[in-house]
Parts: C-alpha cells; sequence; structure tokens
C-alpha cells in the first residue's frame, strides 16, 4: 500500500506528486488551461463531487498552483486561476496529451496548434547548454548532495553504489 504522503523521500518526483498527483487535480490543471474557472463549471465538466472539487481546489490554492479570485459580491463568488508556478505545468500537461493519445491509436478529442504559425507543439526536453532535443538516451543522472543518503544505504550494496555514481537513465541496477 503507497503511503498518502511521502515525507520521507527526498525526491523531486514524490514532492509534485504530493501537489497534483491525485486524478481529480491533474484535470482540474487541464482544465483551467482550457479556461475553465468556475467552481460550477470544473463540477459539471469533470462530474467530481462538490466535496472533492471544493477539496481540490483548496489543495491548488494552498499550493500556490491556483489562486481563488472573487469576481461578484453579494453573494460573493469566486473563480480559480492558475499562477506562474501552475502555468508550469504545461509540458507535463502537454506530455500527458501526447502518451494519452498514443494509447488508443484516435484522434484525441483536443488539438493544440502554434498560433503563430500554425504548427503542432509537442512536449520536449532540451539542453539548457546547447538547446539540443534529448531523448532518454542521451541523459545521464546523479546524486547531489541533497541525495537521501540513508534511502540508498537500505538498498543492497551493489545496488546503492550504482545509485551514488553517475549514470545513464534506463541503465539496468544489477544487485
Amino acid at each position: 500500500m503507497l503511503p498518502s504522503t511521502y515525507d520521507d523521500q527526498n525526491c523531486s518526483v514524490a514532492r509534485a506528486l504530493e501537489i497534483v498527483g491525485e486524478r481529480w487535480t491533474i484535470l482540474l490543471v487541464r482544465d483551467a488551461m482550457l479556461g475553465i474557472r468556475r467552481f460550477e463549471d470544473f463540477q459539471a465538466r469533470l462530474g467530481v463531487s462538490r466535496a472533492v472539487l471544493s477539496d481540490r481546489l483548496g489543495q491548488l490554492v494552498e499550493h500556490g498552483v491556483m489562486e481563488r479570485v472573487r469576481y461578484q459580491r453579494r453573494p460573493d463568488r469566486y473563480e480559480y486561476t492558475l499562477t506562474e508556478l501552475g502555468l508550469e505545468l504545461w509540458p507535463a500537461i502537454k506530455a500527458l496529451h501526447e502518451w494519452g493519445a498514443s494509447l488508443t491509436g484516435h484522434t484525441p478529442p483536443r488539438q493544440f496548434r502554434h498560433r503563430d504559425c500554425g504548427g503542432r507543439p509537442r512536449a520536449a526536453v532540451h539542453c539548457d547548454k546547447c538547446g539540443e532535443e534529448l531523448t532518454v538516451d542521451d541523459v545521464v543522472t546523479f546524486p547531489t548532495p541533497g541525495a537521501p543518503v540513508s534511502r540508498i544505504a537500505v538498498l543492497e550494496e551493489s545496488v546503492g553504489h550504482e545509485l551514488a555514481r553517475e549514470r545513464p537513465l534506463l541503465q539496468p541496477v544489477r544487485g
């Protein structure tokens, strides 16, 4: 059984999952990128219960992914907009869109195009130094001073040794 939090893990992916790793949460971010802003519109589009929706929107606001902005008084009504932190999820949303479309073999229900030239945006990883587009085979990983030594230490010695050095992604770790 997976824990409900990853507090004991010093891992960027686990940290991200703490905020957006639940199904409804990532769909809320997707819909906010599509322009959905109001509670009732999120609820109608997703079919999620009001309690779950309220909780997920609250968490996104709490973590700074969205902000709650009043658009009406008497009665007070609010809309939810993505913050800069939330907008930084665009590459992840686009990558999930591409990957999900590849699973079905059907044309996805939404397409995207570059407003200026009409081309299709692609999720890609680029080197920040030379700009080259990278595949998983082009990347090596290495621990930083913040690496969780205690978690590596519990692994079999040879596995821990492999994870403690620079190595290519996808290279099998042999115990």
